[in-house]
């Protein structure tokens, strides 16, 4: 049974740092994309990062230079590591991998391309 699921999201003051983590299980983490995305209340869930099977990586701008993500095959889990926190990332965080086939050495940040995700977890970036 595939299962992700995210942990490490609290209050951070604005310009503070929070490391999330998304732990895989039913699957191996390393052969499957995985996507973060986020919703903040009243939008739709944005993609913003994402890394592939080959490691590779995609961005949106707002989050360049700012989020990294990573991955330890050892422990099944995917890291995103985010810094300069900003009031406007405050949402719920997900993460999220794709049902086979697997497009090799490619991510997307489409929501629609993702069929497993986690429940969540909630950053909230406030003085």
């Amino acid at each position: 049974q595939v299962q992700l699921v995210e942990s490490g999201g609290e209050l951070v003051q604005p310009g503070g740092s929070l490391r999330l983590s998304c732990a895989a299980s039913g699957f191996t983490l390393e052969y499957y994309p995985i996507g973060w995305f986020r919703q903040a209340p009243g939008t739709g869930r944005e993609g913003f990062l994402c890394i592939s099977n080959s490691g590779s990586t995609s961005y949106i701008d707002s989050v360049k230079g700012r989020f990294t993500i990573s991955r330890d095959n050892a422990k099944n889990t995917v890291y995103l590591q985010m810094n300069s926190l900003k009031h406007d990332d405050s949402a719920i965080y997900y993460c999220a991998t794709v049902r086979p086939p697997i497009r090799a050495g490619q991510c997307q940040l489409t929501a629609s391309e993702y069929g497993y995700w986690g429940k969540g977890t909630q950053v909230t970036v406030s003085s």
